[in-house]
């Protein structure tokens, strides 16, 4: 499985991530309004 945000190979410790970097980028754009679910 591979990273949805740089493509990496995942790290257990941070899935479905490869770092606590690319994790912290994915909340940020949840929190910023960056994903949006259509409805």
């Amino acid at each position: 499985m591979s990273c949805p945000i740089c493509q990496k190979d995942t790290d257990p410790k941070y899935r479905p991530f490869c770092s606590k970097r690319c994790a912290d980028v994915d909340l940020g754009r949840w929190l910023k309004g960056g994903y949006v679910i259509p409805g």
